[in-house]
């Protein structure tokens, strides 16, 4: 068996690395709950040993995690070329963990802990060090999660919706719905507007009602516009998709706005999202501002 073939016989190895205070160890806990064996801030240089390490006492099948952060130093630089797959004769999936400088530091104060690069400058000193050796790294990542928005709970619920299944040969995707007032999401991959259709708001029967409704998804999808969109704005998706998983990435964000993120938006995307999952994806819809009103 060649060594490609190998790697797609062992189990998963996630390595989570990110921004201090994104919530890696959050993360890694949720991991650890979902039955990989986990190792927080491991020099990279130690990534084949603990991999043999783990194969040899616990065998290949034994899903494994990391977490990989500034914390190791100049053993930070080699990370990437331990992930190549015939190093650990596994395929890697490495997570990047990021928010806004103003939620890090937020977070940073709450817990009343200094920046591990601040020195004895400001903890946004140390903040903006930190992005300048994690650039690359967030430029090679397979899966972006931007947590300013997340509680705990949603940030599990992202981990577990992400490597809560075995099945890892195909492609997740996450169709989210949300409203332009309260923020685009940083993270989606693509991002899709439905303010040019109608909005039911100013139907006094459909106002009080939400795109999951029957009604208020039919008068969407019956506008001029909405199902031209649909049928060409999906077939793009699932080309994407298809690239994506050739070039070994398997996860895609789809993000669908409109101005409040209760009617238009949320229609489209479960008609998005069930689309998707016709060609054989994993399809996880998410309403982020639903009931925020």
């Amino acid at each position: 068996m060649d060594p490609d073939q190998d790697a797609a016989a062992a189990g998963p190895l996630v390595v989570i690395t990110g921004m201090t205070g994104a919530g890696r160890s959050t993360a890694a806990k949720e991991l650890e709950d979902l039955g990989y064996y986990v190792v927080d801030n491991l020099p990279p240089s130690l990534l084949r040993d603990v991999v043999r390490l783990v194969d040899e006492n616990r065998g290949t099948g034994q899903p494994i995690a990391v977490v990989v952060d500034v914390r190791s130093g100049s053993f930070f630089g080699s990370l990437q070329a331990n992930l190549a797959q015939r190093a650990t004769g596994r395929r890697a999936t490495l997570v990047f963990l990021d928010a806004t400088d103003e939620i890090l530091v937020r977070r940073q104060e709450a817990a009343r802990r200094p920046h591990p690069l601040q020195g004895g400058g400001r903890l946004l000193d140390g903040l903006q060090r930190e992005r300048a050796v994690l650039a690359d790294l967030r430029g090679a990542a397979d899966l972006v999660i931007d947590t300013s928005g997340l509680n705990v709970h949603q940030l599990t619920d992202r981990i577990a919706e992400a490597f809560g299944t075995a099945d890892t040969t195909k492609l997740r995707v996450t169709v989210l719905s949300f409203g332009f007032k309260y923020g685009i999401p940083v993270d989606a991959d693509f991002i899709a507007d439905m303010r040019f259709l109608p909005n039911p708001h100013w139907v006094p029967e459909l106002r009080p009602g939400n795109g999951r409704d029957a009604d208020v998804a039919a008068y969407v999808r019956s506008r001029a516009g909405a199902e031209e969109f649909l049928d060409g704005y999906v077939p793009v998706l699932e080309g994407v998709a298809e690239g994506y998983l050739r070039e070994g990435k398997r996860f895609m964000r789809v993000a669908v706005g409109c101005t409040g993120g209760k009617h238009r938006s949320v229609a489209m995307a479960e008609e998005i999202g069930r689309r998707i999952a016709e060609s054989g994806h994993i399809v996880r819809t998410v309403h982020r501002d639903l009931g925020r009103e």
